[in-house]
C-alpha cells in the first residue's frame, strides 16, 4: 500500500479561461478525480459501496502559487493525512514537470456518510485500512 498517489496529465485547452491560464474550477475537479482514482486503486470505493455508504466533500482549500497553461505536463499527488471518526483529510500538490514548479497545494475534508440517509457514519476499519496515512509533506 502506497501513501502517496500520483497522476500525470497534460493540461487541455478546454480548462483555460479568459486570463489564458487554467481556471480555478479545473483544480477542484482534478482534486475530486484523483481522490476517486486513489480510493478506487486501493479498494476503498468498492468497500464503501458494499457498505451502503459514500464520501462527500465538506470543504476544499486551495492555495494557488503559479499559473498553469494549456499543454503543461502536471503531476498531481494526493495523500491522506487524517482519518477521524467520520472525517478524512486529503492533501494535494500540483507540480509542473518541465521546471519542477509547485503550482498549487490543497486539501479536502471528506465525510463518510450513509448513501440513503446522508448522515455521517463512523469510518469502519475495512475502509480506513485501505489507506496508509502520511503527514502533511512539502517534498512529495
Amino acid at each position: 500500500m502506497e501513501a502517496f498517489y500520483h497522476h500525470e496529465f497534460v493540461v487541455p485547452m478546454e480548462v483555460v479561461d479568459g486570463n489564458n491560464h487554467v481556471n480555478n474550477v479545473a483544480y477542484v475537479q482534478w482534486m475530486q478525480d484523483i481522490a476517486i482514482a486513489h480510493a478506487t486503486s486501493v479498494g476503498c470505493t468498492a468497500e464503501t459501496q458494499a457498505l451502503g455508504a459514500t464520501w462527500v466533500a465538506r470543504s476544499h482549500q486551495i492555495t494557488y502559487l503559479r499559473p498553469a497553461f494549456a499543454g503543461d505536463c502536471l503531476r498531481l499527488t494526493t495523500w491522506i493525512t487524517t482519518l477521524r471518526k467520520a472525517r478524512s483529510t486529503r492533501q494535494y500538490k500540483f507540480l509542473r514537470l518541465s521546471d519542477d514548479t509547485v503550482l498549487a497545494t490543497g486539501a479536502t475534508e471528506w465525510v463518510f456518510v450513509d448513501a440513503v440517509s446522508h448522515r455521517p457514519r463512523t469510518i469502519p476499519t475495512s475502509v480506513s485500512g485501505c489507506f496508509e496515512l502520511a503527514p502533511v509533506a512539502e517534498d512529495v
